[in-house]
């Protein structure tokens, strides 16, 4: 591969995703600056190397999937985000960075909306979280809401109903022997049995805290559970390459879009085409990073489009909200509730 092929070869992808037509020898000795002559000859090498493809005789290139692979990990710069660009994300993502869920809503729908590709979220695993405190809201005479929040950044709510008048003194009991007894503990460890052991050591308080008990139990699972918020499926019908209906059937699976995004932290995963291991996704590349809390790796955040996808806009921007996204939930777990 020499500087001049290199060349060639990034020029075929960068005019191939914007157009979505085979690139010609004439338009790319015209960037380059050398004959079309030069282009065809070395565009035949590539073929050959198995970089480029030439859907018909008279046809134009476009690249192959090892043509992307090699742009991506060797050709492609990811650029840097202009400081006007950051100010908007930014601005976006702190408008609903007092609630994890909302924060990641928001992520999602940015990276579809930057990108007009589809975005998928993943909310943190509770799996391996622990207990940061349980508060609980008055909500009228005989119901409150319970508050779970995990060091995994999540916080779930539950409404329970009780047959008492609830008043200031029941609610500040409900708060302190809950939180005596479960700040701390493993997420998972909040049990049937383990709550059952703790109403028996309340003793006469228990019937102050039998319905709170139960929506404990809810909050702790749904805390363990991830959910997957999809963002922009529509913006893939303008790709005609892809298989729509297949692709939209598999967004609505979502325990085959978590099993997806399962990836190891820290570079951003590109998988291109075959890559993905998805029969419907042959056409498709898959970007995944991964964020974390505390340095804790909690969840993903990735980007869904063509093979013929903007690889270096959709990294840095993928790059920048996945960063964001860590560090605002990382101080919104430090703060004490």
């Amino acid at each position: 591969m020499t500087p001049r092929k290199e060349k060639i070869l990034s020029t075929v992808v960068r005019d191939f995703v914007k157009s979505g037509e085979p690139v010609g020898s004439k338009a790319i000795a015209e960037e380059i600056g050398v004959s079309s002559a030069t282009v065809r000859s070395e565009m035949a090498d590539l073929i050959e190397m198995g970089f480029l493809e030439q859907p018909h005789t008279s046809a134009g290139r476009m690249p192959s999937q090892r043509g992307y692979r090699e742009y991506v990990d060797r050709l492609m710069r990811v650029p840097e985000l202009r400081e006007e660009e950051k100010r908007y994300f930014d601005s976006m993502l702190l408008g609903n960075a007092f609630e994890p869920e909302r924060l990641l809503v928001c992520a999602g729908r940015l990276l579809s909306g930057v990108t007009r590709y589809a975005a998928a979220v993943t909310t943190p695993s509770g799996l391996l979280a622990t207990v940061k405190a349980v508060q609980f809201v008055q909500t009228s005479r005989r119901t409150a809401m319970l508050l779970l929040i995990s060091s995994a950044g999540t916080l779930k709510t539950k409404v329970f109903h009780c047959d008492f008048d609830l008043t200031n003194e029941i609610m500040r009991v409900l708060f302190r022997m809950f939180n005596e007894r479960v700040t701390g503990k493993e997420v998972t460890d909040i049990t049937p049995a383990f709550l059952q052991t703790m109403g028996a050591s309340l003793g006469e308080l228990y019937v102050l805290a039998g319905s709170a008990l139960q929506a404990l139990l809810e909050a702790a699972q749904d805390t363990v559970e991830t959910e997957t918020l999809i963002s922009g499926q529509m913006n893939l019908l303008f790709y005609p390459e892809l298989e729509h209906r297949r692709i939209m059937d598999l967004l609505e699976r979502k325990e085959d879009v978590v099993a997806l995004l399962r990836r190891k932290p820290g570079r951003i995963s590109v998988l291109i085409g075959s890559e993905i291991d998805r029969p419907e996704l042959r056409e498709a590349s898959l970007l995944v990073s991964r964020y974390s809390i505390d340095g804790q790796d909690v969840g993903a955040l990735a980007l869904l489009g063509p093979t013929r996808m903007d690889y270096a806009l959709s990294m840095a921007v993928l790059q920048y909200l996945t960063s964001e996204v860590g560090r605002m939930l990382t101080v919104l777990t430090r703060e004490e509730f």
